[in-house]
C-alpha cells in the first residue's frame, strides 16, 4: 500500500497534501518555499519517503484555451528534477479561486497565510486525480 502525494507549486510556495492508503481522501500536508530549489527538492522527498509515496501529482496551471504557457512549463521543469517517483501532471485550471472559495466557507482566514491556499489548492487537484483514478 502507498500514498500519493500532490503539490501545486508556485513561483514562492509549494503547497503539499497527502492521500491516504485506500486512495481516496485528500489531506493538506504542508507548504514550503518554492527557494532554495535543491532544499525545497528534497524537502518533497523527504515528505514522501516518510509517508510511504510511490507517485506524485504536480498541477499543472494550463491557460483556459488548454495551452501551455511559462508558468506550466516551470511546474514541470521544477517537477523534472524529483527522482525516484511516478510524476503525473493534472490539470490545475482554477483551483486557486475554488480554493479561496473552500476557505471562506470553512471561515478560515487566508489573508495573512497565502500559503492555506496552496495547501487547498493541492487538495483540489488530487481530489481531481483520485476521483478518475
Amino acid at each position: 500500500m502507498y500514498k500519493v502525494m500532490c503539490l501545486d507549486i508556485g513561483t514562492k510556495r509549494i503547497g503539499i497534501a497527502l492521500s491516504d492508503y485506500l486512495l481516496m481522501l485528500a489531506t493538506g500536508h504542508s507548504c514550503i518555499a518554492r527557494t532554495p530549489e535543491n532544499k525545497a527538492i528534497d524537502t518533497i522527498q523527504k515528505i514522501a519517503e516518510e509517508n510511504n509515496v510511490k507517485k506524485i501529482v504536480v498541477g499543472i496551471p494550463y491557460n483556459m484555451d488548454g495551452t501551455q504557457g511559462f508558468q506550466a512549463e516551470d511546474c514541470k521543469n521544477f517537477a523534472s528534477k524529483i527522482q525516484g517517483y511516478d510524476i503525473i501532471y493534472e490539470d490545475e485550471r482554477l483551483t486557486s479561486d475554488q480554493a479561496e472559495e473552500n476557505l471562506r466557507n470553512k471561515k478560515i482566514d487566508f489573508r495573512k497565510n497565502k500559503g492555506l491556499i496552496d495547501i487547498e489548492s493541492a487538495c483540489i487537484i488530487l481530489e481531481q486525480y483520485l476521483a478518475r483514478n
